[in-house]
């Protein structure tokens, strides 16, 4: 195997080790959930997700999902989403 790959590969496996060197500033995701597959999207601090829970909530069990996967690498505001609570 080629030296320099296998340096690639152990730097990969040290940065893997540190999630504080990665922020998350957007992602988009298809998520397949039990009754269908749904869009979702991390724009700045705010998350989006094509259900119909979200729609009503602004929160659902799909972003939810996704803000513990990828906990370590989201910012506060990011990690933790407050439910609107419909009038």
């Amino acid at each position: 195997m080629n030296s320099s790959f296998i340096s690639m590969v152990e730097k990969a496996k040290r940065y893997a080790s540190e999630p504080e060197r990665i922020s998350v500033t957007g992602l988009t995701v298809e998520f397949h959930g039990n009754n269908g597959t749904h869009a979702l999207a991390l724009r700045g601090d705010e998350w989006t997700c094509g259900c119909d829970h979200f729609a009503v909530h602004s929160l659902c069990a799909h972003v939810m999902t996704l803000q513990r996967l990828f906990a370590a690498h989201l910012t506060p505001a990011m990690k933790y989403t407050s439910e609107r609570v419909p009038a």
